[in-house]
């Protein structure tokens, strides 16, 4: 009969909560059973523990064995824990001393050969384990590059379970792997040295649409939010998807933060660092409210904190349902989201810059230079009612975005024409006095 303990992580928000798993081997009917609020990822993970431990050679022994989330009422997601599992159920099972394991923290995921694999939140887990002070973390080899970044704790990255027990064994031992994993992380960085991630739009490649680009520079500039109106096919998207290229490169605070988020929400793989470019975020206007601003059972970052610190673009804003453009306005106007669950409240930050997009008619053709809008004027006074006040309230700066032709740019026209130009005195600019008068008749 024996009992050993380890830390594991459960993610809550963008941070990482210290997690200790104990295990509690004795004699009875050969099982395991995992109490401490467990999700079913984690339940699963005794067949994996099994598996992966028969595989490298350390068979669980045929006993009754325990093991226990503390703190009890914090639910525990994901396969993260599978790896502190088998670590604190073989050093239960007396194949290591359970001394050396109470100031060890442990992440990753076990496959049923052995094989570690990493998990979400390596950033978050590093920098709890620093907090934690613990002696040092042990994760799988292919998230050190994203960990390392945190600094401040002693990292241990291993390919196979067999790799783990030996370095709570052997001192020795774990200073090689630690070695074996400075040496990996200098060839990553020679092999990715001058490249250029991301190939994003550049708005140096867009011609014409003169007032739209200075617009824009002048959002970027000041972090505001921004509406454009124009018809289908005028080159808001376009715009749109070329603002993070006028903002400047994320500076390295800006850079943990952003890896965080995303990192925790699954969609970083932590072999390549820190994210370097701004993100750039455009949902589908069928988003659900928690899709856009997070939320789930187990609270995850939604769209509008994955845009943090870069830009969130919503094309036809007016598509989207009513509840979800109204959950904007707390993350618009203080920069983060909080959600509160029963299990506990949430915070995500949310700086973003918002740029929307609409259509200045149902149909999209009011106040086009060639084309006649067919429009009613009950059914444009509908579309104008569904951006509400407080929303409209929030965005800084609003421009039309006329349509461009051939001819206007292979023959250097201006670009600012009649009833297709920027601001509320042009006919085209749905809240006009002149709009509202056209509307009307």
């Amino acid at each position: 009969m024996g009992m050993a303990f380890v830390y594991g992580f459960a993610l809550l928000g963008t941070e990482a909560l210290p997690v200790r798993v104990e295990a509690h081997v004795r004699p009875g009917l050969p099982g395991m059973t995992i109490v401490g609020l467990p999700g079913a990822a984690v339940r699963e993970a005794r067949e994996r523990v099994r598996s992966g431990s028969a595989s490298s050679a350390l068979p669980l022994p045929s006993q009754r064995i325990t093991v226990n989330l503390s703190p009890g009422e914090v639910r525990k997601e994901g396969p993260g824990f599978d790896l502190p599992m088998a670590l604190a159920v073989l050093s239960a099972s007396g194949y290591m001393p359970s001394g050396p394991l109470r100031r060890v923290g442990a992440v990753g995921e076990v496959a049923l050969d052995g094989l570690l694999r990493p998990v979400r939140g390596a950033l978050a887990v590093a920098e709890a384990a620093r907090r934690l002070d613990s002696e040092f973390l042990i994760l799988p080899l292919g998230a050190l590059p994203e960990a390392h970044e945190v600094g401040g704790v002693d990292l241990v990255g291993v390919r196979h379970l067999s790799e783990a027990v030996a370095a709570c064994r052997d001192p020795t031992l774990r200073a090689r792997l630690q070695e074996r994993g400075r040496r990996w992380l200098t060839r990553r960085r020679r092999q990715n040295r001058g490249l250029v991630l991301g190939g994003q739009p550049d708005m140096a490649d867009v011609a014409g649409h003169e007032h739209a680009k200075r617009a824009l520079e002048v959002a970027a500039a000041g972090g505001h939010h921004l509406l454009m109106v124009g018809a289908p096919g005028s080159g808001k998207t376009m715009l749109a998807r070329r603002v993070p290229s006028i903002l400047p490169p994320l500076e390295r605070d800006e850079a943990i933060e952003v890896t965080r988020i995303w990192s925790v929400a699954g969609l970083h793989p932590p072999e390549f660092g820190l994210l370097r470019n701004r993100p750039f975020r455009a949902p589908h206007h069928t988003v659900s409210r928690s899709g856009l601003v997070g939320g789930g059972p187990v609270p995850r970052p939604g769209e509008v904190s994955l845009a943090h610190r870069g830009v969130l673009f919503l094309d036809e804003l007016t598509e989207f349902a009513r509840d979800v453009r109204e959950a904007l306005r707390q993350p618009l106007e203080e920069g983060v989201v909080t959600i509160t669950r029963r299990s506990g409240t949430c915070v995500f930050p949310a700086r973003c810059t918002l740029v929307a997009a609409v259509n200045p008619c149902p149909c999209g053709y009011w106040g086009h230079p060639e084309r006649e809008c067919r429009c009613s004027g009950e059914a444009l006074a509908r579309h104008r009612e569904h951006l509400s006040g407080p929303v409209v309230d929030r965005i800084d700066v609003m421009i039309e975005v006329p349509p461009l032709t051939t001819t206007m740019l292979d023959g250097g026209r201006p670009f600012f024409r009649r009833g297709a130009g920027a601001g509320p005195d042009r006919p085209g600019f749905p809240g006009s006095e002149r709009g509202r008068r056209r509307g009307g008749a």
